[in-house]
């Protein structure tokens, strides 16, 4: 069977299972306790059972241990508010876990200006 979409079934159901776990963080679940929580990604079994869901936050406010126990322990509710929003035959199992991609790229920035390949275009030296 020829497919003329330009994504795979899981490419699709992770934008959607993303779309509508950010809904969900807006509307039904509060995580201000632990500071400006944002889902990144979603990587979803080729089965589509389950899903790993990446985050970032801003403005912490607690250790990322602890903000990790207390996202992962409403995994239930995340679950429950998605079922009707997905069209699934099943509602993936979802595990969340800190997205590190941000913190790596900050490093690799800051490795770049101190060897001098990168500067601050805002702050020239003088001359």
């Amino acid at each position: 069977m020829n497919s003329n979409k330009p994504y795979s079934r899981m490419d699709r159901v992770a934008n959607q299972v993303l779309d509508i776990l950010c809904g969900i963080l807006t509307k039904n679940i509060d995580l201000s306790q632990l500071g400006f929580v944002t889902f990144t990604h979603v990587d979803i079994s080729p089965d589509l059972r389950s899903a790993k869901v990446f985050y970032s936050v801003l403005g912490r406010k607690k250790t990322d241990e602890e903000i990790n126990i207390e996202i992962n322990k409403r995994r239930k509710a995340f679950k429950k508010y998605m079922s009707p929003e997905l069209q699934l035959k099943s509602t993936p199992e979802l595990r969340f876990y800190h997205d590190e991609s941000f913190i790596y790229g900050e490093k690799i920035n800051q490795m770049l200006k101190d060897a001098g390949i990168y500067g601050d275009d805002h702050d020239p030296e003088p001359s």
